[in-house]
């Protein structure tokens, strides 16, 4: 059984019961095909956010984003409402990624054109843990530019460390429901976070070396 089969997908990651969307969901395993809509509606940007940065692609995060959907519904009825249906829906489109890059390695590997070296990440609070070495050059980047080296780096960070970090940082979603997601012990959880921001400081520290020697260093 893959990652992405249903049997998997109907276990859900911890958290409450309290969810927003049980009327919805109860609705839609009776058949109700207008609440499904609704809860597309509800989860779709928050669903393609995560394969976008996982990714980097965003052809493919659409095509993603679908297939969770799609699969989801396929397995609605095995959902047992021990966690918000919006976790839930967010490891269907974890494991989607996961599948999709493990997929993209294997490819590589056969081309012997390798696209999978561990090195960056990305993190809403990791901007400000770059190194004081450096600032100069990070006062004189444009915001979107400065997101745009941080996007970039991600894509070159392992997919174990990639996650984490997309799902804590971007995404705010908990330790405990991180794990379950990923079927790792929480200490796991925070090992890769940890590791994943000091090879994203690393990168994002060459990065910004070669764009301030790149031009010129700064003026005056």
């Amino acid at each position: 059984m893959t990652d992405t089969d249903a049997g998997s997908e109907g276990r859900p990651a911890a958290g409450g019961t309290d969810d927003p969307d049980a009327a919805l969901v109860g609705r839609a395993r009776h058949g109700d095909a207008g609440a499904y809509e609704q809860l597309v509606l509800n989860h779709q940007r928050r669903a393609f956010n995560v394969a976008y940065r996982m990714l980097g692609d965003y052809d493919e995060a659409l095509d993603i984003t679908q297939e969770t959907f799609i699969q989801a519904h396929r397995a609605l009825g095995r959902f047992r409402g021990e966690a918000r249906f919006g976790s839930w829906l967010l490891t269907i489109a974890v494991n989607q990624c996961r599948n999709r890059l493990k997929h993209w390695k294997r490819r590589a590997r056969s081309r012997h054109d390798s696209l999978s070296e561990p090195i960056g990440g990305e993190g809403s609070d990791l901007l400000h843990e770059l190194p004081d070495t450096a600032p100069t050059t990070i006062e004189t980047l444009e915001a979107r530019q400065l997101e745009r080296f941080v996007h970039e780096e991600l894509q070159h960070l392992d997919e174990e460390y990639r996650t984490v970090l997309v799902l804590r940082e971007l995404q705010d979603v908990a330790y405990e429901e991180i794990a379950e997601m990923l079927q790792v012990p929480v200490g796991t959880v925070k090992s890769r976070l940890h590791r994943g921001r000091a090879l994203l400081r690393d990168r994002l520290r060459a990065r910004l070396a070669s764009e301030d020697r790149g031009s010129g260093g700064r003026a005056g």
